[in-house]
């Protein structure tokens, strides 16, 4: 039997984006052995009911400690080499750099990796710390897809980067998917709930994410609109960009938001609203822009990488200029004086997810450009 590793830098993520995928490899009659950190309060027994082999991988997702990462990779190495996989994938970005060149080297026959997005270490501004982080990325980039025989994207504007930037051989074969796609069956269109205008964000708390920006815009759309209501639902991260809590603690007793914290399920919380707002730097393909247009709901979000390829603009949803609070707030305040536009764009979202984004076909593509 062949043994594929699926190697990524969060236990909990790597499942939920990741378990469709591995259970079609299942199917293919390979044995699955998953491999990632374990973060707090997750119950690494979901691999075991699926039927997956699960081996904790301690890594700082966003520590720079040269000893840390040395014992990291140390460690990666252990595990590849007891394991001894036929097949790896590595999704996100330490688990590519390291897991690719190790695998390379433990003579690992076929090695995949998927960019799900370019992130803080891509994003411009920031300082000397993002540019630090940027360039051994880029270097660390350089050398671990040089030894991959597949290198999957999520968008186009990713590709692009990569290649001619330099960081990406030409000679390295590349796919492109629609994101992971999203259940359809789980994410199911939701009644439209009542007034007054509801604007929902799921997103991790970072800068980068721009809950700054949907903050500020909350603070002008609420002048021209008083009952407009604005939730937040997303916990911490150990991220350099993180929003601290005591300025969460801030716009809450200011009365500006609601903020539920990370949401498990968050189904409720999309049927409550009228709009889906993510003014994001940069992204893959936004997981929770799908969701919520799985469930019939508008979008309004940033003109960028990632965000931009959900949207077809006064369609389904409103593009807004990245890092610009009023051009947010403007396409905010539009759709709520206009719900019944917003409830149209949410049908048409619908149907976009439906052609794009369903999960078995987002899983059935991605397995055929991995597969030998």
């Amino acid at each position: 039997m062949k043994t594929m590793l699926f190697l990524g830098a969060e236990a909990a993520y790597l499942l939920a984006f990741r378990g469709p995928l591995m259970k079609a490899f299942q199917a293919k009659g390979y044995r699955i052995v998953a491999v990632a950190p374990v973060p707090a309060a997750f119950d690494t027994a979901r691999y075991a009911e699926l039927g997956i082999d699960f081996v904790p991988w301690p890594m700082g997702r966003a520590a720079l400690n040269p000893f840390a990462e040395l014992k990291s990779i140390y460690l990666l190495w252990q595990i590849i080499k007891r394991t001894n996989p036929d097949t790896m994938f590595a999704h996100a970005i330490k688990p590519v750099i390291y897991g690719l060149i190790l695998a390379r080297m433990l003579g690992v026959r076929r090695r995949t990796a998927m960019i799900p997005g370019l992130g803080y270490a891509f994003t411009e501004g920031g300082g000397l710390k993002r540019l630090l982080v940027g360039l051994v990325a880029r270097f660390g980039y350089r050398v671990a897809l040089a030894q991959a025989h597949m290198v999957i994207f999520q968008n186009p504007d990713d590709l692009a980067a990569l290649r001619l930037g330099g960081v990406l051989p030409a000679t390295v074969p590349v796919g492109l998917v629609n994101g992971s796609g999203v259940n359809m069956t789980h994410y199911a269109p939701a009644p439209w709930p009542p007034g007054p205008p509801r604007f929902l964000m799921v997103a991790r708390l970072l800068r980068d994410k721009g809950v700054r920006e949907f903050v500020d815009a909350a603070r002008i759309v609420r002048v021209a609109v008083p009952d407009a209501q604005f939730v937040l639902v997303g916990g911490t991260d150990p991220n350099p960009a993180a929003i601290r809590q005591d300025e969460i603690d801030g716009w809450l007793a200011e009365g500006l938001i609601e903020a539920r914290g990370h949401l498990a399920d968050p189904r409720a919380e999309y049927a409550a609203c009228h709009v889906h707002v993510l003014p994001s730097y940069r992204e893959g393909t936004p997981r929770s822009n799908l969701e919520a247009m799985a469930m019939a709901r508008a979008i309004v979000t940033t003109d960028v990488p990632g965000c931009r390829e959900t949207v077809v603009d006064g369609v389904n949803g409103l593009l807004v200029t990245v890092r610009d609070p009023r051009s947010l707030a403007t396409a905010m305040q539009a759709l709520a004086l206009d719900l019944d536009r917003a409830r149209a764009m949410g049908k048409a979202g619908l149907k976009i997810c439906r052609q794009k984004y369903e999960l078995e076909a987002v899983t059935k593509a991605t397995l055929a450009l991995i597969i030998d």
